[in-house]
């Protein structure tokens, strides 16, 4: 990539920016129009929203789960609820199954495969709420874990991808977004997140948002 060079003062003006850093943002301002322009999208937001509300009146948690990029946006959803998002107020009840002794061990003794639905078992009861992403819809250990969850009587909430595989089958609700590349997808999921947790903070904390 060619550098910027900075006004001199003698009217030499800065570089354009390179042709591929244009496109990857058009590309991504086209993965968001054609979310938006879905009739189905915005809905699919608010169910997953009212599904993590009931969960957590009633006393419940929500785990998340996800490989690589999608594990890191499932610990961004995780932390931005126990942490702070806008305002302070208390924590809420969220757990991404990230932990690195877990996953090595699991995987190890049983298996990639297993390592989401071991950590379902451990820490989700009935009632939760696991939240699955994956921008394929196909990842085994992904699968695995939904499977894992409803067999506990959990809710599964998928953030899936492409036309979302073989995750859809196991979703109570699922919300797919129209691309076939991760990177755009995984921009529309953290978004997505982005907008589960205000509306999940304005339900539970309405006075941070008076």
């Amino acid at each position: 990539m060619t550098p910027s060079t900075p006004d001199d003062g003698q009217g030499t003006a800065p570089a354009a920016p390179s042709e591929p850093i244009r496109a990857a943002f058009e590309a991504a301002a086209r993965t968001q129009a054609a979310f938006l322009a879905d009739p189905a999208s915005l809905p699919a937001v608010e169910r997953f929203a009212d599904l993590a509300e009931a969960t957590l009146l009633a006393g419940g948690k929500l785990l998340a789960c996800g490989n690589g990029g999608s594990l890191s946006d499932a610990m961004h959803f995780a932390e931005e609820l126990t942490g702070r998002f806008h305002e302070a107020r208390p924590p809420i009840a969220a757990q991404a199954i990230s932990d690195p002794g877990h996953l090595s061990c699991v995987a190890n003794d049983y298996g990639y495969g297993e390592v989401f639905a071991r950590g379902v078992e451990a820490f989700g009861r009935s009632g939760d709420l696991l939240l699955a992403f994956s921008t394929s819809g196909n990842s085994a250990n992904v699968v695995h874990a939904a499977e894992r969850a409803r067999r506990i009587e959990m809710t599964v909430c998928g953030m899936l991808g492409r036309d979302g595989g073989r995750m859809v089958a196991h979703c109570d609700h699922a919300l797919i977004v129209p691309s076939t590349s991760a990177d755009r997808t995984q921009e529309i999921h953290i978004q997505v997140v982005h907008a589960l947790i205000e509306i999940v903070e304005r339900c539970l904390y309405p006075e941070n948002y008076s």
